[in-house]
């Protein structure tokens, strides 16, 4: 089992920035993937970044490349979102999510599907 806590969120102005945490309970945090999703009302939630065990390897979304940064602490046990020049359609609830099974060992997957373990969620609103 592993729990997850998201913390950060919160209301900021079109252009500003936020940066989310995630801590994670419950097994090795330093082996396995990690990731970042969001999900804006009405739509599906959808993958924004992913980090891998080692924090070697990251990927993103088209739609944050540039603007967001993932990153983790193995001895704080969390994971980072930092989000810069932030954008109305980047209001959505963001949930970090676990992959213990890693399908790759080193690259960590843009598939929801493949993270076992969710946190609750934190609200990110950007006004205009």
């Amino acid at each position: 089992q592993v729990q997850l806590v998201e913390s950060g969120g919160g209301l900021v102005q079109a252009g500003g920035s936020l940066r989310l945490s995630c801590a994670a309970s419950g097994r090795t945090f330093s082996r396995y993937h990690m990731g970042w999703f969001r999900q804006a009302p009405g739509k599906e939630r959808e993958f924004v970044a992913a980090i891998s065990r080692s924090g070697d390897n990251t990927r993103y979304a088209e739609s944050v490349k540039g603007r967001f940064t993932i990153s983790r602490d193995n001895v704080k046990n969390t994971v980072y979102l930092q989000m810069n020049s932030l954008k109305p359609e980047d209001t959505a609830v963001y949930y970090c999510a676990a992959d213990i099974e890693m399908t790759n060992l080193f690259i960590p997957s843009m598939t929801t599907s493949s993270y076992e373990y969710w946190g609750q969620g934190t609200q990110v609103t950007v006004s205009s």
